[in-house]
């Protein structure tokens, strides 16, 4: 998204850099049109699009960076416990996630030179997870590594592209600046905890041949619903062999918390496939952390967490609680609610983009936003959403940015139009349950 506007990095970090000023004699008029705009939207935006045909492979692609990027193939890892010495990314904002894409777009020399040394290498760099609370250094981050990297001059200022993705989680042992200003970090790499079946220490191997079994009809029919019903079954049989019911082992069973999670996700997105989704325990359980619309300090704690399982019970307690977002300067002024949320990439329903100024902005999309306004015209310019034109949505109440309000430029287009919210300014709001007091608690879910 293009910058008229100018202005330093002060003002980049403000406005994000998408800010585009009014002609000056047009001003009042101008805004009574967005504020007109703003007031009409709940009854153009009543309804909910029954098809979406916009192609969720595009905003994948961030296409917006160029079609001629040089692409990497291979993986680096780096192996679990051990100390690595790797570069930090410097001026990021991004809580980065295993799994989660980071696009950049770097100009600073110091930052173009360390991009150049890593692609010589491993293409490996860190990112640390600053978090919410203020603490003076990083204790945890992620490790990310290049897979597609691009070098161009705009005038006169050397400029790289990059596309990114999050490894592996690390634990900061120490921060050393080097001579050319690039920091260096020393870090142990945090390894995943796959923990055992929960009934693995009752189950007994002969007892497979009384396997309860569904009807030969419905094996026939390949039936879905058929086949988890005879997993659970399978899986759950050796519970009767313990104090615990059946359904205190499926609280701590991986197939089970990810058929819960996939449940709530299909509310947020009626077409999302599950051939869409990573089968596997870990990479699944990052992939909703990526997409929850939540602040640092929220992120801090998943990232914290070494078990899948654990990860996942933590992300349904946040997905059940969370029953809308908030200005997060203003901590009072309900944006939208999560009924709202839906996907418009194959990522999720949030993802993260870079704007021309090299702000990284990880984007909710929701049909229906409330108390905003829009400030400036719409543009098409470096849309993050092909055939769509971007406003600047402030809140009403503090005049801070929140993201963008997007227009179809083409009448085939569904929806027509949506909004999306910047993660940086939302607050997720999550009501206290019964026995918990003011002080936070009920943010600390299931941890």
């Amino acid at each position: 998204m293009a910058d008229e506007g100018g202005g330093g990095e002060d003002d980049v970090n403000d406005n994000m850099g998408n800010h585009l000023r009014l002609l000056a004699g047009n001003e009042e008029e101008e805004e009574e049109e967005d504020d007109m705009e703003t007031e009409d939207r709940d009854d153009d935006e009543a309804e909910k699009p029954n098809i979406i045909t916009f192609d969720p492979s595009l905003p994948t692609s961030h296409a917006y960076l160029g079609s001629d990027m040089e692409e990497f193939h291979g993986r680096t890892v780096h192996d679990d416990d051990s100390c690595q010495t790797i570069p930090v990314l410097p001026h990021t904002a991004v809580m980065l996630v295993p799994g989660q894409t980071l696009p950049l777009q770097l100009f600073r020399p110091q930052e173009v030179s360390m991009m150049r040394s890593i692609i010589q290498k491993d293409r490996t760099f860190a990112v640390l997870a600053h978090s919410d609370a203020g603490e003076p250094e990083a204790k945890f981050g992620t490790t990310a590594e290049i897979y597609a990297y691009r070098e161009e001059q705009e005038y006169g200022i050397e400029t790289v592209k990059v596309k990114a993705v999050g490894r592996q989680r690390f634990k900061v042992h120490e921060i050393r600046t080097q001579a050319d200003g690039i920091r260096q970090a020393k870090v142990q790499i945090l390894p995943e905890r796959i923990l055992p079946d929960p009934l693995s220490a009752v189950q007994l191997r002969p007892l497979s041949r009384l396997h309860v079994s569904p009807s030969s009809k419905l094996r026939a029919q390949g039936c879905k619903k058929a086949q988890r019903w005879l997993n659970q079954q399978r899986k759950f049989h050796c519970a009767s062999l313990t104090p615990w019911p059946p359904w205190v082992y499926s609280l701590y069973d991986s197939d089970s918390l990810m058929n819960r999670v996939k449940k709530q996700l299909h509310e947020w997105d009626e077409n999302l496939k599950d051939d869409s989704l990573p089968t596997n325990a870990v990479d699944f359980s990052y992939r909703v952390a990526a997409c929850l619309p939540i602040d640092d300090a929220l992120r801090l704690q998943l990232l914290k967490i070494g078990s899948a399982i654990q990860r996942l019970r933590c992300e349904l307690d946040i997905m059940d609680r969370c029953t809308s977002l908030c200005c997060k300067q203003c901590q009072d002024t309900e944006v939208t609610t999560k009924n709202e949320i839906f996907s418009l990439s194959l990522y999720g329903p949030m993802a993260a983009y870079v704007n021309p100024h090299g702000y990284v902005h990880e984007t909710l999309t929701v049909y229906k936003a409330n108390n905003l306004n829009l400030s400036g015209r719409p543009s098409t310019l470096h849309s993050w959403f092909p055939g769509y034109a971007w406003t600047i949505a402030q809140c009403r109440t503090c005049g801070s940015h929140m993201g963008w309000k997007f227009t179809a430029t083409k009448k085939d287009l569904s929806p027509p139009r949506f909004w999306g919210l910047t993660r940086s300014a939302m607050l997720p709001r999550i009501p206290q349950g019964e026995g918990e007091d003011n002080r936070g608690g009920s943010r600390l879910f299931c941890l």
